[in-house]
């Protein structure tokens, strides 16, 4: 039976990830160009974790689904990424948000690993500003911060409502550079279908190249797996269609642990279904709770324009049940409070399963133009889907699946139960618990790719250096092959 070894190092939670580095094996630089990495994804978690282990010198095979990294599912988040440089001076702190994402994570997530991102957070920005990514900026110059629901400090850093589009970028660019260098070589238009476990490691997989069918073999000393969640479980989710997750449960199948698999988080803000023929829900930002008033007429089945409702008619429920948090409480619970509020007889649409988020107040109190500013993309995006100018009334959103928590059971170092088989990013489980805190989840992607697996799975390749490449020709890849033809047929 498979035993589950955390691999958590002892000591204080403050001291563990910088004793645990001085611990770690190290490879030197002329043996990493003896090593190949195969990175399975091309994300916030899969392009920074190419680039860097590209930049210390291993050969990285690196696939992606799309056509290009750039269309990696990070784009599509919006509202931020959390990072710990208390620019506001409001008293933020690496312990705070440890704090915030344990606590929001119904202490179910694991702390030493949350300690850890919380740590590298702030590299992390320093890292994609570095890269260029363009955050949004004070008078002064300095980057800004927002708040973000289920806390109460602002340590959210944004680039309007492209958040993650433009750390992907930023990455991307990265990427390209190892690419150009012949560090990382890129495969585009592949949809991994196997593992291939050799004496119990993980020492390749089987792809297919979309485009001609063929089926390829690819052999490594280490298998890296950044491919994202598997909300799209959920039909009406917000993911891209294509965001299938297939290959962690390929993972799971070759014997590698699931843990958490139902904290699935259901975010509050999205565009609500329009007709019978949708196969997805589109977000709106988290963001948009920071200025936007969420409410529900007094009455039942009001069917009164938005407009036409006067102030002492509207119920702003969240502010009324939640006076600390208002507008900002964490997901799960804005989410839920919406769902109620439907189900008892009070939403709004044609579908009555819907609540209207309004930012009547915010325009006349800070101009429409510092709105415009702050979230122009995200008004745009929702008026040309549902032909609503959200300038002029309400926006209409309702709970819709989007980001998943629970994921491949890593240890410490973000290794699976299957050796040489790493989870790194929204595949693995171990940072969210059950239920993420916004703008944490490109926080902990990046900082996987950037600054925690280029250290831990050079532990790993420190005792196989002297393994010389493996060849595909080995009965293993045969039957691996075998078995995936034999499934497409």
């Amino acid at each position: 039976m498979t035993k589950l070894d955390s691999k958590i190092p002892e000591g204080p939670l403050a001291e563990k990830w910088t004793k645990h580095k001085a611990d770690m094996k190290l490879v030197n630089p002329a043996n990493r160009k003896r090593l190949d990495i195969i990175m399975v994804g091309t994300g916030l978690a899969g392009a920074p974790a190419a680039a860097t282990l590209g930049e210390l010198g291993y050969n990285v095979k690196t696939f992606c689904f799309q056509d290009t990294p750039r269309r990696a599912h990070s784009v599509a988040a919006q509202g931020g990424i959390n990072a710990t440089k208390n620019y506001k001076n409001d008293g933020d702190s690496v312990y705070r948000l440890f704090y915030d994402m344990i606590k929001g994570g119904d202490y179910r997530a694991r702390e030493a690993n949350v300690f850890r991102a919380a740590e590298v957070s702030s590299a992390t920005i320093d890292q994609l500003t570095a890269q260029g990514v363009p955050f949004a900026r004070e008078y002064g110059g300095t980057l800004d911060n927002r708040s973000f629901g289920g806390v109460q400090v602002s340590r959210t850093f944004y680039a309007k409502g492209q958040t993650g589009q433009q750390c992907l970028l930023g990455a991307y660019s990265g990427l390209c550079r190892q690419i150009d260098k012949g560090t990382v070589t890129m495969y585009s238009r592949r949809d991994v279908l196997e593992i291939v476990i050799i004496d119990g490691k993980a020492r390749g997989i089987i792809a297919r190249n979309l485009v001609t069918g063929e089926i390829e073999r690819h052999s490594a000393h280490a298998v890296v797996l950044a491919t994202g969640g598997y909300g799209t479980i959920y039909y009406l989710s917000t993911l891209a269609v294509n965001s299938n997750a297939s290959i962690a449960w390929n993972a799971y199948r070759k014997g590698a642990f699931f843990a958490n698999p139902s904290f699935i988080q259901i975010h509050p803000t999205s565009i609500p279904v329009l007709n019978d023929y949708q196969a997805k829900l589109t977000l709106m930002s988290e963001s948009l709770r920071n200025d936007g008033r969420i409410w529900v007429p007094k009455e039942k089945a009001d069917k009164r324009h938005p407009t036409e409702i006067p102030e002492e008619q509207r119920d702003y429920y969240l502010e009324r049940r939640y006076p600390a948090f208002g507008n900002l409480v964490p997901h799960d619970v804005a989410s839920r409070a919406a769902k109620e509020r439907c189900d008892a007889g009070y939403g709004v649409g044609d579908t009555g399963l819907s609540v209207y988020l309004d930012f009547k107040d915010a325009i006349n109190k800070q101009g429409k133009k510092a709105i415009e500013n702050k979230y122009g993309n995200l008004f745009e995006m929702y008026e040309k889907i549902t032909g609503i100018n959200p300038y002029e009334q309400p926006m209409r959103i309702y709970p819709a699946g989007h980001y998943t928590m629970g994921g491949l059971w890593v240890d410490y170092n973000l290794q699976t139960t299957i050796p040489g088989l790493f989870a790194i990013g929204e595949s693995n489980f171990s940072d969210h618990g059950a239920n993420r805190l916004g703008a944490s989840s490109l926080m902990q992607c990046a900082g996987d790719g950037y600054f925690i697996i280029p250290n831990t799975i050079a532990n790993y390749l420190a005792d196989e250096i002297h393994n010389p490449r493996f060849s595909t020709d080995l009965p293993e890849f045969d039957e691996a092959e075998k078995e995936v033809k034999e499934k497409i047929e």
